[in-house]
């Protein structure tokens, strides 16, 4: 992108120097982590209800998919190392954020796409869902500043197709 900073001061406008939109960003940003962070565990209730026993297949697709997709993506990202927008242009995130590089892919997004890929596996209305909730969190993670529009993209892409193995195994 030949002015990042010029696109993200457009895409963050509606926002910026309107506190009571910020509050709201960063707290459907928490909200939204807090979301998928509850939804695992539920989902891994779901499913131990469905199969009765932690040592059937399907039951141990729901923890091994997504738990060593996510290793395997923060491997990754720490191998790329991509800075952060708010470390590269002179921008001022809207979403609270102190972390340095591994940006690419977001961890966030990817965490967000495999867990409602999960419950599509599950219980697939409620998949759709989260996968839809999930698009927003990575809008929500670049107008926020602290990700790139490639960093989302690819964490969702990446989410999605770990997630696929759900069926393939």
């Amino acid at each position: 992108m030949a002015d990042y900073k010029e696109w993200y001061e457009e895409v963050s406008s509606p926002f910026r120097d309107k506190p009571e939109r910020v509050k709201l960003l960063n707290l459907l940003n928490h909200g939204l982590v807090v979301l998928m962070y509850l939804a695992y565990p539920f989902l891994l209730l779901y499913g131990y209800r469905e199969t009765g026993d932690i040592f059937n297949p399907a039951f141990l697709k729901l923890i091994l998919v997504p738990g060593i997709s996510f290793i395997l993506v923060s491997l990754v990202r720490k191998g790329i190392n991509r800075k952060r927008p708010y470390e590269t242009w002179d921008i001022h995130p809207l979403v609270a954020k102190d972390k340095k590089g591994e940006s690419m892919p977001s961890r966030h997004v990817f965490s967000e796409a495999v867990i409602s890929m999960a419950w599509l596996y599950v219980f697939p209305p409620l998949g759709m869902v989260l996968l839809a909730v999930s698009l927003l969190g990575a809008a929500i993670r670049v107008i926020g500043g602290v990700h790139y529009p490639t960093d989302v993209a690819a964490g969702y892409a990446v989410g999605v197709l770990a997630g696929l193995f759900l069926w393939l195994v």
